[in-house]
């Protein structure tokens, strides 16, 4: 009975991953479109926005179903629940890779207001400490997801950056109030992509330790 349950959690952790793959990707084209003002890609992070959203509701299907037949208790519990908060979390982080990809196609046609360094900049970090988060999570590496929060900060400090950038972009030039918006915007969804990732991070650590913290501030 143990060896079926160790397989059917370990099968758990394969759909987390594959999630996490998908959304992972999602986020990394959403920003290509962007560089690239590419309309059709971005069309494409759109159409593909209910693949996240099936996988979400497969994981949950999974783990009803672990806790209905195995009935866990301790430890074997929390990793359960943790993989349903985690799947909730990623799939909001898919949310956001689309928010990305409609506002590429609302700046269509437009010349950005300033490169594009930051954000992506953002992107790259951000993507990276998903991977670590799940890898966290597969490997129980609490020192690994503690260490992933604090690159949060990183970004906080990136997006304060772009901020204050933008906003006086906006004050030299009442015409690019619009077009900076919607940059502000991005920065903003890639801010709380990476604190949807320090979410997962507190439940890799809740579900080794059995203590929830609050690591995103």
């Amino acid at each position: 009975m143990r060896e079926h349950f160790n397989e059917e959690l370990s099968e758990l952790h394969n759909m987390v991953l594959r999630m996490g793959s998908v959304v992972e990707e999602s986020i990394d084209r959403a920003i290509d479109s962007l560089l690239q003002h590419d309309m059709e890609l971005a069309e494409v992070i759109i159409k593909d926005d209910d693949i996240p959203d099936n996988m979400e509701l497969e994981i949950q299907d999974k783990c009803v179903t672990l806790i209905a037949t195995q009935q866990p208790l301790a430890k074997d519990l929390r990793t359960i629940c943790a993989a349903l908060k985690i799947s909730t979390d990623l799939e909001r982080i898919g949310d956001y890779a689309v928010d990305i990809a409609k506002t590429t196609i609302r700046l269509d046609g437009q010349n950005y207001i300033k490169p594009l360094i930051d954000i992506p900049q953002m992107a790259k970090t951000t993507i990276g400490m998903i991977k670590d988060a799940l890898d966290s999570y597969v490997n129980e590496n609490v020192a690994l997801a503690e260490e992933v929060c604090i690159r949060d900060d990183v970004i906080d400090g990136i997006y304060r950056n772009i901020f204050h950038e933008i906003i006086s972009i906006m004050m030299d030039d009442s015409s690019t109030i619009l077009q900076a918006m919607y940059l502000l915007l991005v920065a903003r969804y890639i801010e709380r992509i990476a604190d949807h990732t320090t979410n997962i991070c507190e439940w890799v650590i809740y579900t080794v330790t059995g203590e929830k913290k609050n690591l995103n501030n």
